[in-house]
């Protein structure tokens, strides 16, 4: 097996032999067709084509690697929680491949230095990290199978970060906690934008939460979301020891 890769790796390019040695060491087994996991770091500004006029990015490669990872962790906690309902389970897998915590994977794995992009690094969003990391186990998937996916995904993902008492108690949206306690208590709260503009070219919203008349947080961010995401965390935060007893 070796010798075997030995003459594969004098086939090779130098810069093709340091990729396919750092993906082995990624993954914990030989890659097949090193052509699948260079696709998988390709950004789409390359505006590369195959033959047939088709481009050659990583975000068909994203989307199958987002159902089989989904698929794997779904039998993980089917598994490992056997008295939890379809409700439990769906919340749980929801926290484990939750964008922030892929954004974590992608970032532990240092997989935003193998990208080729015409797009600076630094204009890349966070999300870029989980994104990768998904299509990173697409191309797994055409290489070696679900088998693969699964060892990889065990090792990577389930082994270091899956704990279900700690995951029990992990918060995936603070703005639903603070919908539904408020619901709950019959008090009014709305959201509302009281800042859109742009700064050194990046749009910023500024979003803030009212619970009764009062504002109760404010917070900016690049998107609608993600600034009513931060104001409703401010806001847990302020009311955390009341929403406890109830």
């Amino acid at each position: 097996m070796r010798f075997i890769k030995k003459i594969f790796s004098k086939s090779r390019s130098h810069e093709d032999g340091i990729f396919f040695d750092t993906i082995e060491k990624i993954l914990g087994f030989t890659p097949k067709n090193i052509e699948f996991y260079k696709k998988s770091f390709t950004h789409r500004s390359t505006n590369r084509l195959d033959e047939n006029g088709n481009q050659i990015n990583y975000e068909r490669l994203e989307f199958l690697g987002d159902a089989m990872l989904s698929s794997v962790i779904a039998a993980y906690l089917f598994s490992e929680a056997p008295t939890g309902d379809e409700g439990y389970l769906t919340k749980m897998r929801s926290k484990i491949v939750s964008r922030e915590h892929l954004n974590e994977l992608g970032k532990d794995l240092n997989l935003i230095r193998f990208v080729e992009s015409k797009v600076p690094v630094q204009h890349f969003g966070e999300n870029i990290h989980g994104n990768i990391f998904e299509s990173l186990i697409g191309a797994i998937y055409l290489d070696r199978g679900y088998e693969y996916c699964e060892k990889f995904i065990q090792k990577s993902v389930i082994i270091p970060y899956v704990d279900i008492a700690r995951l029990e108690g992990k918060v995936i949206s603070y703005k639903s906690l603070i919908i539904e306690w408020c619901q709950k208590e019959k008090k009014v709260f709305h959201y509302d934008i009281f800042e859109d503009n742009a700064i050194d070219g990046q749009r910023l919203f500024g979003v803030k939460l009212s619970i009764d008349d009062k504002v109760i947080a404010k917070a900016r961010a690049t998107s609608k979301k993600k600034a009513e995401e931060k104001a409703s965390q401010r806001a847990y935060f302020a009311f955390q020891e009341k929403m406890k007893r109830k």
